[in-house]
């Protein structure tokens, strides 16, 4: 598990988890981030259950554990929050914030310590200290139930799933040639993203926050001029037009083999 010192504001600082080199074969590599300040750290996205003993580990290496008192899952997708019951051992004090939609399937992971912080549909903030963190809705990007991290005194958005791409655990950190990248996306948010309404209601969100840094669950982070790019990008792609065809279920294998 690599760690990655994203990014640091005189109130906050970012570090990023992943790249794996020895995760399971068939498990999809994941971002994992970690977000400190006034002494607490907010741990989004923790990860899957298969992964939790390196990411333990790595996050160790950095922070204190007694530091870490809050998670946030940005829905329930067992590759970013099933390792809960795990952190629900080591954690017992800390507090998760997820949407109160997915409160019932998500505890499904184990959660017998950690209080349940339910997100409502309209987002909110998170206190570390006497900084505040913004929970920014993205509902059906790709979940029902779904909301993204915004720092503005870093200006960094976690953005979950929307800027994702499937690449191998030594691609790089960054994006730098955007045109080169598009592939690494297109099907994956064609088939995950099922609405373009939301897509749009999204971007409209983004577009008003000041943004250094979009740092998404898989693949690489975006950054400058980069980050327009994508808005711009993403706003005019079709979403929700993958349909399993015989010319689209490749888009199921990679996902399958994606390494």
């Amino acid at each position: 598990m690599k760690t990655h010192k994203l990014i640091s504001s005189d109130k906050t600082s970012w570090l990023m988890f992943g790249r794996d080199e020895n995760k399971p074969e068939k498990i999809i590599d994941t971002n994992q981030y970690l977000l400190r300040a006034g002494g607490k750290a907010l741990l989004m996205d923790p990860g899957g259950i298969e992964l939790f003993a390196p990411m333990l580990a790595a996050v160790l290496r950095e922070v204190p554990l007694e530091e870490i008192t809050d998670i946030f899952a940005s829905h329930q997708d067992p590759d970013i929050i099933s390792s809960l019951g795990l952190w629900d051992q080591t954690l017992p004090n800390a507090r998760l914030f997820s949407p109160w939609l997915w409160e019932g399937f998500i505890r499904h992971f184990g959660m017998n310590n950690i209080t349940y912080m339910p997100i409502a549909d309209e987002g909110g903030t998170i206190t570390l200290g006497s900084v505040e963190i913004e929970m920014v809705p993205a509902h059906y990007l790709h979940s029902s139930g779904n909301f993204h991290i915004y720092d503005p005194h870093a200006k960094v958005l976690m953005s979950g799933d929307v800027g994702a791409a499937l690449e191998p655990v030594n691609a790089p950190m960054k994006v730098e040639d955007f045109d080169e990248h598009i592939p690494k996306m297109k099907k994956f948010h064609q088939r995950w993203m099922p609405s373009n309404e939301a897509k749009l209601d999204w971007i409209n969100r983004v577009r008003k926050l000041d943004i250094d840094i979009m740092a998404p669950q898989h693949g690489r982070i975006f950054t400058g001029d980069n980050i327009q790019r994508f808005l711009d990008w993403f706003e005019e792609l079709e979403v929700g037009t993958a349909i399993p065809r015989a010319d689209t279920i490749e888009i199921e294998a990679e996902l399958a083999t994606a390494e």
